[in-house]
């Protein structure tokens, strides 16, 4: 159950959703649960949000023009042409606390390969979960 726990809390922590999995991994692992099924379930279900976040922005070009969207035409052609100079390389930052969810969302507007998005979006977090579980294991109990 803890795993799914787990699970739930990335998934949610990659959208807009408040929501700290690296601090639920932490106790976790503190608990004595396998760290590689606890670095699988955090990774699993932070690139799986990750997904849902480039499928909203795929659908973005069906709303930009409503006047409830809540980014400004200008904004987003910054937000697009600031991808376009780093490329899906820079989803491997996917992952960043500030600006890594909306990083997802442009490169669903960008249409990158859906292969190339869950990979890159997957190594990132990965390497991320991979560091928590380090930093917290290096700690003497």
């Amino acid at each position: 159950m803890s795993y799914l726990t787990l699970f739930a809390t990335a998934f949610a922590a990659a959208t807009l959703l408040p929501a700290y999995s690296e601090i639920l991994l932490g106790a976790l692992v503190a608990q004595g649960l396998n760290p590689w099924w606890l670095w699988l379930s955090a990774t699993a279900g932070n690139s799986l949000g990750s997904v849902v976040n480039g499928w909203i922005g795929r659908q973005i070009e069906r709303f930009r023009d409503r006047r409830w969207f809540p980014v400004s035409e200008k904004q987003l052609q910054k937000a697009q042409d600031r991808f376009n100079r780093y490329g899906q390389w820079s989803l491997l930052l996917g992952w960043l606390p500030i600006g890594g969810d909306a990083l997802t969302v442009i490169g669903g507007l960008m249409r990158v390969p859906w292969l190339n998005f869950i990979v890159l979006v997957t190594i990132g977090k990965g390497v991320r979960y991979a560091v928590v579980l380090w930093a917290v294991q290096a700690v003497p109990q």
